[in-house]
């Protein structure tokens, strides 16, 4: 049996273990080791401590499917739209730049339930707080350490979290891959912003007449959400959550100033944009300092085996478009390049 470890439980992650689980010609293990407390990655979920039916999404806001990617991604928009992961966003959403075609989508338990869809298709072992620090050859075999705990080996190794962190990786991987893949990965560029949460109790009324808004006048926020009107849900039982996206300038002006300082400037703008709003009951600041990929490697697109024997690969946002369509052409690329190897 071949055991077969995924580092990142984000989108990329996360569909390329319920791929392998489906065209693996024998028995695998498959790990999945997520360094957050919760898998998601840049479609994370947060949940207000008051009331666990009251959520925020704090990445992603909603799905885009292109006509580009209509037909060759359709068996798996079917397969979220049949299972109700996904569903068709209808409420209004103010500034947003349609094409000819597109199709949006929202998801009503919080578009971490994406992930958590294919992770639990996958049967794997998803273990969250698990940082990997380095990366050893060991008998021809992977040895993977973790900031705790003993290291453990496996056979196949996917990396799919950002490549900044691929990149500080320590152990006999520093050698292992090329100057010219050194130079490729070295090329990927994030953008950063900020995302804040707030959550309210049952039975308080947010009067606007959008679902989502973009804000272009304002030097701090980019993007507003009522989320679960988003979602179009509504219920008495479940209090409103609003969702705050920051401008990227000002994200990358604040990347290194405190949660708390950062959070009370982004409430001092929202004031000037809806002013007189209630006392929301939670709070959740979340820093994206990797947010969308702003330019990548275009010479090995989807993918990048690093070392065949054992074998070795990474991928993610970083070699494809920051969003769902570009995650599925990441972890089918993975898919191809693994699936001699299982």
């Amino acid at each position: 049996m071949k055991w077969v470890l995924i580092v990142g439980a984000g989108l990329t992650g996360s569909l390329c273990a319920a791929l392998l689980r489906k065209e693996a010609s024998s028995p695998l293990y498959l790990a999945v080791w997520e360094e957050a407390g919760d898998s998601g990655g840049r479609m994370t979920t947060a949940i207000s401590p008051h009331n666990p039916l009251c959520t925020a999404d704090l990445g992603a806001q909603y799905v885009t499917c292109t006509p580009q990617y209509d037909k060759k991604h359709q068996t798996f928009y079917d397969e979220l739209l049949a299972h109700g992961v996904l569903k068709p966003l209808v409420s209004p959403i103010e500034g947003t730049m349609m094409k000819e075609g597109d199709c949006n989508f929202v998801a009503p338990q919080g578009v971490s339930s994406v992930v958590k869809h294919y992770l639990n298709q996958s049967g794997a072992e998803v273990y969250f707080r698990r940082c990997v620090t380095q990366i050893n050859l060991r008998n021809g075999k992977w040895e993977v350490f973790k900031e705790t705990g003993s290291t453990e080996l496996f056979d196949l190794v996917v990396l799919t979290m950002p490549i900044p962190r691929i990149l500080q990786l320590q152990g006999h991987f520093v050698n292992l891959i090329s100057e010219c893949q050194r130079q490729q990965l070295e090329s990927v560029n994030y953008s950063s912003r900020y995302a804040l949460g707030l959550f309210y109790e049952a039975g308080t009324k947010i009067d606007v007449p959008w679902a989502g808004k973009y804000i272009t006048s304002n030097p701090c926020i980019r993007f507003v959400s009522i989320d679960n009107k988003k979602r179009n849900i509504e219920s008495s039982e479940i209090g409103p959550s609003l969702v705050i996206h920051t401008t990227v300038p000002f994200g990358v002006t604040h990347l290194e100033h405190s949660i708390e300082d950062v959070q009370e400037l982004i409430l001092q703008q929202l004031e000037n944009i809806l002013p007189g709003l209630p006392q929301p009951v939670a709070v959740k600041c979340h820093k994206w300092r990797y947010s969308q990929v702003t330019g990548g490697p275009d010479k090995c697109p989807g993918q990048m085996t690093l070392h065949l024997k054992p074998f070795l690969v990474c991928g993610g946002d970083g070699f494809t478009q920051s969003n769902l369509d570009g995650c599925i052409t990441s972890a089918l690329c993975l898919l191809e390049a693994l699936r001699s190897h299982i």
